[in-house]
């Protein structure tokens, strides 16, 4: 028998009749793929049982309560008829040596596309001001015309302007030879962008330092490198293209434009650039999207950058090309997006400190889906979720039973699960709104406080160390613990954390600067968690994959740079306070760098706290980046992944999976003025939260678009506070009283082995990879013979009383499915397990035996 497939019910009816070591030691083979199996809940069962054959029929839909005018009919992500458009929307050239290339793209009514460039027929009504060549616009005398494309009966037209079309300027040595650099690959981490270079020559990596790569270049050794009187024969342009022996093999051939750049520019002299040089603001990569039909199907890509001064350029032949999953789409460097697999990637363009990209999805040339006609949603997330879903040829799952969501809904909102009463009460009831009611008990009750502390306590690193005493932790905890419990809009209690000021035993809040006292990895942390953007990166160099430049590092940290701190009455309390002193230096031009919101402007902050002007713009709507990453932490708390993933990566080359969700999450989140208990309400009521474990031939493979629930395994704290429930037994923890849950423990440095096996952040950082969510064999071996299960099992001596109340072994049975699983066993569970019972005074090891073996199973330790 298949050893994956093998259910915890099926082990016990060959193996009762063996001692209980002898039935352990079987079940260790179970355990053996317990961690890297659990696909094993649902996807053979339809209840997703502990019996591998157990049938339940699925519970009929309930949606949640909600007022009809917030079920939003998903609008159509495509027109009715085929439409082409040309891509950019409109030419202007400002040069004679700017030119502009250009996408044509036809749009099919079930939103799939097709470039059609090549097939199209083109021409500029006046060609004495501009003329085409393969594909490009160039100039020829200044003025307007139209460019007009016919494609069958479709037609199209976008205005093309030219101004100063005899106009020669210098190549550029920062807009013109530094992106060639990049283009090339050259100034790449695993070339010479290294931080010790490569074969003697070194650039910055990816070309933060135009000014130290133009000494290098030019001024390190002299005449070696490039030779000004014979441009194309100098030692850089024939490395480049290859004519003498080159690590980095050939670069650009002598016919590209990239050589005809580089050659003249050493023909000027090899200048350096007079003056200030307008800098690149956007980036544009065309055409918006793409729905490629078949393997091998292609999309030609267009880039423009905008500069400072106005103008735009075509900088296709510059950007580098990146894909998110070159398993659906591949990318090469001449812009084509290459159809492979079904699935979905980012297709991303690199040009100086911008990388932008779009999104393009793979379809089955052979795919002949069509939307269920009885899937409606419940709220506005599903309207997103189900118009992403329709555009992917994805339908989502069927809606999980009222057993499986009253579980899954009290493990996620309160870290328990529901009694045996609640769970025969709920699965009872005919109400057609019992689960937006169920949502509603759940956040009143204590435990949604206590995981809310728990999980913010991971993100501000709440724990003893040498720096912040026991006792200021436990104030600190304490303090966060009243502003969850009082629901206190984030925003408010965020604005009140980063400008705290005072002792830290008088106002626990200051704890936050106690936590970290690196002014830089504080800026980092605060980034991080607030705004979940990794921003370290651009400590010593721009971001290769995101918009951040050291300027914005170092800017963004100097709103710390300022903070005091001296030592209270009390030895172990400290002072934070505003010195009013101290700057940020950019370590590279070594000058004062203002503060500056990241992404935003720079405020005025003469003779102010810094940090109180960056809490009052980093806590508000001026700052849409707070409430959508807030709403990703509370969205993957319940869903099981981010919408952007992971929730504190958020950067280009990591879009999000559904960014129109995402932005009306955080939307919403600052509508409802930051109450998470809204929020909350929102995400469970939806169908998409509703929806079951089980997959069907669409969906099987999606992992990032929400078309079924997520198989979670429940985290450390709530897996010990779920067996103590259970068990009917209690937990001493330091600080707490004896009975206390693991989800209170105020310091991230208390931890028991339990905790430690299961991925108990420890809170050393602010990364999300602090929790360990993944199953593994240590954790599997330790529920079967550690102490959390057996001994809890005896101590609390559940089996015992039940038998003293008189049950049966079939509702001692009962009891423990209702108990663990929140469902009743199937028949063929129930009959198979009263068949291998002997009774007699074995009777209660026995029925602990099955009340252990529930407690190992999958079914149990997973949420589902």
């Amino acid at each position: 028998m298949n050893i994956k497939l093998k259910s915890i019910v099926t082990l016990a009816k060959e193996t009762f009749m063996l001692s209980k070591t002898k039935l352990r030691i079987v079940i260790l083979t179970v355990a053996l793929v317990w961690m890297a199996t659990p696909l094993g809940i649902a996807q053979e069962s339809g209840a997703g049982g502990v019996g591998d054959a157990t049938e339940t029929a699925a519970a009929p839909e309930t949606p949640a309560a909600v007022e009809p005018s917030e079920i939003a009919t998903p609008s159509p992500a495509v027109p009715v008829s085929p439409r082409i458009e040309i891509f950019p929307s409109s030419v202007s050239l400002t040069s004679a040596v700017d030119r502009q290339t250009f996408v044509i793209q036809r749009i099919e009514p079930d939103g799939t596309t097709f470039d059609v460039t090549s097939q199209a027929v083109i021409a500029l009504t006046d060609p004495a001001i501009a003329k085409l060549d393969a594909g490009t616009i160039l100039p020829v005398a200044n003025g307007e015309t139209k460019l007009t494309v016919t494609v069958g009966e479709l037609t199209a037209e976008i205005l093309v302007a030219v101004a100063a079309h005899d106009v020669y300027p210098p190549i550029s040595f920062r807009n013109d030879i530094m992106p060639v650099f990049s283009r090339a690959g050259c100034n790449a981490g695993n070339c010479h962008g290294a931080a010790r270079g490569k074969d003697g020559f070194r650039l910055s990596l990816y070309g933060f330092d135009p000014a130290g790569d133009f000494h290098r270049l030019t001024r390190e050794m002299p005449g070696r490198r490039i030779n000004l009187a014979t441009p194309e024969e100098c030692l850089l342009v024939n490395k480049a293209t290859g004519s003498v022996t080159h690590t980095g093999g050939t670069l650009f051939e002598r016919d590209s434009r990239l050589y005809e750049a580089v050659v003249q520019w050493l023909k000027d002299g090899a200048p350096i650039d007079p003056g200030e040089v307008p800098a690149v603001t956007s980036l544009d990569i065309f055409p918006k999207s793409a729905v490629l039909v078949g393997t091998e199907a292609k999309q030609k890509l267009s880039v423009r950058a905008h500069y400072a001064d106005g103008t735009d350029r075509d900088v296709t032949h510059l950007a580098y090309f990146m894909t998110s999953n070159d398993n659906s789409v591949a990318v090469d460097q001449s812009g084509n997006a290459i159809a492979k697999n079904r699935g979905e990637a980012f297709i991303m363009a690199r040009f100086d400190t911008h990388t932008e990209g779009i999104p393009v999805i793979v379809l089955p040339a052979d795919d002949q889906f069509a939307w269920p006609s009885d899937i409606t949603g419940n709220n506005y997330i599903d309207s997103l979720i189900h118009t992403k879903l329709k555009n992917l040829h994805i339908a989502p799952s069927g809606v999980c039973n009222d057993a499986e969501f009253i579980r899954r809904v009290s493990i996620d909102i309160c870290g328990v699960v529901p009694t045996a009463a609640e769970v025969t009460e709920f699965v009872a009831d005919p109400a057609s709104d019992k689960r937006a009611k169920l949502v509603d008990q759940l956040l009143e009750r204590k435990e949604f406080v206590d995981i809310w502390v728990m999980k913010w306590s991971e993100l501000l690193q709440i724990r003893s160390t040498q720096i912040v005493s026991y006792k200021a932790t436990l104030l600190y905890y304490n303090w966060l613990q009243k502003q969850i419990q009082n629901n206190v809009p984030v925003d408010q209690m965020v604005r009140e954390l980063l400008s705290s000021e005072g002792g830290t035993f008088t106002n626990p809040a200051t704890n936050f600067f106690e936590a970290e006292r690196d002014t830089l990895k504080l800026s980092e942390n605060v980034a991080q968690v607030f705004l979940g953007a990794r921003i370290q990166c651009a400590q010593c160099h721009n971001h290769p994959f995101d918009r951040w430049k050291m300027s914005d590092y170092y800017q963004f940290a100097a709103f710390f740079s300022q903070i005091g701190r001296k030592a209270g009455s009390d030895p172990r309390e400290q002072i934070v306070f505003n010195s009013g002193g101290g700057e940020m230096r950019h370590p590279v031009s070594g000058a004062n760098m203002p503060p500056r919101f990241l992404g935003g402007d720079e405020p005025d902050v003469q003779g102010q706290d810094r940090r109180k002007i960056l809490a009052g713009w980093l806590a508000s709507r001026e700052n849409p980046m707070f409430a959508r990453n807030l709403a990703n932490i509370v969205w993957a708390h319940f869903m099981g992944r981010g919408i952007v993933h992971e929730v504190d990566d958020v950067r280009i080359s990591n879009p999000p999976s559904n960014g129109p969700l995402l932005e009306e999450l955080g939307s919403r989140f600052a509508g409802y003025e930051f109450d998470f208990k809204q929020l909350v309400r929102d995400i469970c009521n939806s169908r998409a939260y509703q929806l079951t474990t089980t997959t069907n031939p669409t969906n099987e493979l999606d992992e990032s678009n929400f078309s079924h629930a997520a198989l979670r395994r429940i985290r450390a704290e709530v897996m010990l506070d779920v067996i103590s429930q259970i068990t009917e037994t209690e937990n001493k923890f330091r600080g707490l009283p004896v009975g206390a849950k693991a989800v209170e423990i105020a310091d991230g440095n208390t931890s028991s082995y339990f905790l430690t096996t299961f991925g108990r952040a420890t809170r050393d950082t602010v990364c999300s990879c602090e929790v360990k969510m993944e199953p593994n064999l240590s954790q599997a071996l330790h529920l079967i013979n550690g102490e959390a299960v057996h001994a809890k099992i005896t101590q609390g001596n559940v089996i015992g009383k039940l038998i003293e109340q008189g049950l049966d072994d079939r509702a001692v049975i009962m009891e423990i499915w209702l108990r663990c699983l929140a469902r009743e066993p199937s028949e063929q569970e129930i009959t198979g397990l009263i068949a291998s019972l002997t009774g007699g005074e074995n009777r209660k090891a026995e029925l602990e035996d099955i009340f252990w073996a529930v407690l190992n199973s999958r079914e149990f330790v997973f949420n589902h």
